[in-house]
């Protein structure tokens, strides 16, 4: 049986005034985008072939793509870089396990500089001033070093001669006094150069890198830990009445440290941060 194909409707020609003839033979396209061969209107046929809207359209391309690539690395550079983070004070204190020393002018408004550097994650607290609280080799402090110097240097010191009083001859006693003052300079010189020599033993910039990752991991402790700022934060509120009527034991006391804090997950993520550096800088030195 042959099949019942319109002979009219399958003859008749594809055109504009053919779509709308007939309901039947409709098989325009249904979607609005037109070529610019099948473009029917002058509007349509202006519009592809405008070089003005053409360039308008390429130019509104180009700033949609520089605006996206100026997002992204303002994307990338908030991240930080994957290994070594965002880089701060704190972490570039890292290098010489000798923290920051804080500027005069920084000196006289600490309140308003520790309240923008907690305020913002990509700043960090620059540390205890160095020359206060700077730490050393061989598990040594500054003030240690300075207390054994005057120890050493009060057992150092000369006995005063008895025997310088009781001579009547000026000359010999011009003669004591001349000696006693040589000796107190040569002493004086020879304490300078023993200190001098233990400050450059005990100095962490003649250590290895992993004394100053000992270091490092005790400025961690000393800086983040919650024994230090818990005297700088405020309290944790108290339990609610309605939690204590159905859990007694919810109200526990606060227990006293015994020591200084080390499991804390701030002092846990500055210790880390450490390691990763000192290992990452010890990559790049090796190639």
């Amino acid at each position: 049986m042959p099949p019942r194909v319109s002979l009219f409707s399958s003859l008749r020609a594809l055109n504009g005034h053919g779509c709308t003839a007939s309901p039947s033979a409709q098989i325009c396209r249904t979607f609005a985008s037109t070529s610019a061969d099948q473009a029917s209107t002058v509007q349509q046929k202006r519009r592809h072939r405008d070089p003005y809207a053409l360039a308008q359209a390429r130019a509104r391309k180009a700033a949609n793509i520089s605006r996206q690539q100026l997002l992204e690395q303002e994307r990338s550079a908030a991240l930080g870089d994957p290994v070594r983070g965002i880089t701060t004070p704190f972490v570039q204190s890292f290098e010489t396990a000798i923290p920051s020393t804080p500027t005069p002018s920084s000196t006289n408004d600490t309140h308003a500089a520790t309240r923008n550097e907690s305020a913002s994650p990509n700043r960090s607290p620059s540390g205890p001033n160095a020359q206060n609280d700077e730490y050393k080799n061989f598990f040594l402090t500054q003030r240690e070093i300075q207390e054994a110097s005057v120890r050493s240097e009060q057992l150092t010191t000369s006995v005063v001669d008895q025997d310088f009083f009781e001579t009547n001859d000026p000359e010999e006693k011009q003669r004591r006094e001349q000696e006693r003052q040589q000796n107190e300079q040569e002493r004086k010189e020879r304490h300078a150069t023993a200190t001098e020599a233990l400050n450059r033993i005990v100095s962490l910039s003649n250590g290895s890198s992993k004394d100053r990752l000992r270091v490092n991991i005790q400025r961690c402790v000393d800086t983040f830990g919650r024994h230090q700022t818990d005297k700088k934060l405020p309290p944790k509120p108290p339990v609610a009445e309605s939690i204590l009527v159905k859990n007694p034991s919810a109200n526990t006391q606060k227990v006293e440290r015994a020591g200084p804090d080390t499991g804390s997950s701030e002092v846990q993520i500055a210790i880390l941060t450490a390691k990763i550096k000192t290992l990452a800088d010890f990559l790049e030195s090796r190639g």
